[in-house]
C-alpha cells in the first residue's frame, strides 16, 4: 500500500451548488447525515460558498442553524467550509473586525477546516482570515484559484504556494473551479509544489470538461494528499468526480483510502431520489463541455447563469454570454472566474450582449478595475481604465485597509431593523448581526422566523 489519500465529500456544498444551483434543503440532508458521518471522509464540505446566501434568499433557512444541525448530525467528521477571504461568504470586502467576528462564530457553530481563497489570488486578501482561523485553533487551508492564461505560469503557482506556506497555513488547495486542469499539467503542478513546499496539498477539480478522473489520478501519482469528490448520484456534469469511481480507481492502484465502497451505495441511492425533487434547478448540459477549455466558465457559475437567463426568458443568449465572459475576463487582465469575480464578470458580459459593449459599467466592475477587490493578475484594457476612473481613483494598497465597518454599528442597525419588522430585538445574537451584514436585503424572513 502507498500512502493514504484523504477524501473530502462535497455533495452538501459544491456538489449541490454546481448541479442544483445551491437549492438543497437541510430537510433533505439530515436523514442521510448519520450515514455520511460513518464513511470515514477526511472532511465533509458542508458550508460556505453560496450556501449562506442561498439559505437566506431562497430556502428560508437560518444558515447558522443549518451549520449547527449538520455538526450535531455528523460529530465524527470534520466540517469544512469555503471562505472567500476578506469577502467571507458575501460579494465584497469586509473590515478586519467583521472577518474576525465571522470566523469566531463559524468555529463556535461547527467549522473545523477553512478553505480560504481570493478570487484574484491576492494573498493580502486572505492573510487576516488565515491568522484568525489559526487564532481560533482550527485548520487554515490556503488556496490557489487555478486558471489558465498568459500571465499564470508554473513559476507563478509555485511562488504563490510558497507564500501560502509562509503564512503558516496548515495545507494548500489547488482549486480548479472550471475543470480545466489537465492530467499532465496536474502532474507537473503537483510535482513542482511537492518539491517546493512541505504542507499537505489538496486538489479540487470539476468534471465539466471530462478530465477530472484522470486529473485526480495523475495528481495522486504526483503525490497529492487529498482530493475532493461527490457521491455518484450527485456527480459529473458541472460537478465533480464520483466518490465511488475515485475509490475504485485508487484501490486498483493499491492506494489506501480506508473507505468501504459498499457503504456508499445507500448514500448514492438516497441522493438519487432527492435529486429528482430539484430537477427545475438542473443545468441543460449533457455529457461534457469542452468550450470550458477556452472560456473557463466554472460549473456553479454556468448552472446559476442558466437559471438567471431562464428567469429573464432569455435562455437562447447563454452561448453568446459565455463567449463574452471570456472576452470580459481578458479585458480585465485574465481574472480567475471564481466568486465574486465570476458573478461580476458574468453580469457585465450579459450587459454587453443585451446593450452596447461596456455602455454601462456596474459599480462592481469599476471597483474591480480600480483595485478595490485587489491586484489584478494582468494588464487591463486602457479604455476600461479610462471609463472606470471618470469618478473614482485607482488604489494599490490592501483594499480592506480602507474599510472601517464596526460590528457594533451593524448591531444598532439590526436593532432598528427589527423595530421596523415589529419583531423581537435580535441584535444580541451575534450570528444574526453577521447575517444582517452579509445579506442585508432578503433577510427579513429569516429574522421573522427566528423571532417567532
Amino acid at each position: 500500500m502507498t500512502k493514504k489519500i484523504g477524501i473530502t465529500e462535497v455533495v452538501l456544498r459544491d456538489g449541490n451548488q454546481s448541479l442544483l444551483s445551491t437549492r438543497l434543503k437541510l430537510e433533505d440532508i439530515l436523514p442521510i447525515a448519520s450515514k455520511l458521518d460513518e464513511v470515514g471522509y477526511s472532511s465533509i464540505e458542508s458550508w460556505g460558498g453560496a450556501i449562506f446566501d442561498s439559505c437566506v434568499r431562497y430556502l428560508n433557512e437560518d444558515p447558522w442553524e443549518r451549520l449547527r444541525q449538520l455538526k450535531d448530525a455528523m460529530p465524527k467528521t470534520k466540517q469544512q467550509m469555503l471562505l472567500r477571504g476578506q469577502n467571507l461568504v458575501g460579494y465584497k470586502h469586509y473590515s478586519d473586525e467583521i472577518v474576525s467576528k465571522f470566523i469566531e462564530k463559524a468555529v463556535a457553530n461547527g467549522i473545523d477546516i477553512f478553505r480560504i481563497f481570493d478570487a484574484l489570488n491576492d494573498l493580502r486578501n486572505i492573510k487576516h482570515s488565515v491568522q484568525e482561523v489559526k487564532k481560533n485553533g482550527k485548520h487554515a487551508q490556503g488556496t490557489i484559484a487555478f486558471t489558465i492564461s498568459p500571465v499564470h505560469t508554473l513559476e507563478n503557482w509555485v511562488n504563490l504556494a510558497k507564500e501560502i506556506q509562509d503564512m503558516d497555513c496548515d495545507s494548500l488547495c489547488i482549486k480548479d473551479m472550471s475543470g480545466i486542469l489537465s492530467p499532465e499539467y496536474a502532474f507537473e503542478l503537483v510535482s513542482a509544489l511537492k518539491r517546493a513546499i512541505s504542507i499537505p496539498i489538496h486538489l479540487h477539480t470539476h468534471a465539466t470538461t471530462g478530465m477530472s478522473n484522470l486529473t485526480n489520478m495523475k495528481a495522486i501519482e504526483a503525490g497529492v494528499d487529498n482530493i475532493d469528490t461527490s457521491i455518484s448520484s450527485m456527480s459529473m456534469g458541472y460537478g465533480h468526480s464520483a466518490t465511488e469511481t475515485m475509490l475504485y480507481l485508487m484501490k486498483e492502484k493499491k492506494i489506501d483510502v480506508d473507505i468501504d465502497l459498499n457503504e456508499l451505495l445507500t448514500i448514492s441511492e438516497y441522493f438519487k431520489k432527492v435529486r429528482e425533487k430539484y430537477i427545475e434547478f438542473e443545468g441543460s448540459m449533457k455529457g461534457v463541455d469542452l468550450q470550458m477549455l477556452v472560456n473557463q466558465v466554472p460549473g456553479g457559475m454556468l448552472s446559476n447563469l442558466e437559471t438567471q437567463l431562464k428567469g429573464l426568458g432569455k435562455e437562447e443568449l447563454l452561448g453568446e454570454v459565455v463567449s463574452e465572459i471570456y472576452q470580459v475576463r481578458k479585458d480585465l487582465g485574465f481574472v480567475p472566474l471564481v466568486t465574486p469575480a465570476s458573478q461580476i464578470i458574468g453580469a457585465q458580459a450579459l450587459s454587453n450582449i443585451v446593450n452596447e459593449k461596456y455602455e454601462t459599467l456596474s459599480v462592481e466592475i469599476i471597483d474591480l478595475v480600480l483595485g478595490y477587490y485587489g491586484k489584478l493578475p494582468g494588464n487591463v484594457d486602457p479604455k476600461l481604465i479610462k471609463k472606470a476612473t471618470e469618478n473614482k481613483e485607482i488604489i494599490s494598497n490592501r483594499p480592506a485597509d480602507l474599510l472601517t465597518d464596526r460590528f457594533e454599528d451593524f448591531k444598532n442597525n439590526l436593532r432598528e431593523f427589527c423595530k421596523k419588522l415589529e419583531i423581537d430585538d435580535l441584535s444580541s445574537i451575534e450570528e444574526h448581526v453577521l447575517t444582517f451584514i452579509l445579506i442585508p436585503y432578503g433577510s427579513e424572513q429569516i429574522f421573522k422566523k427566528s423571532a417567532s
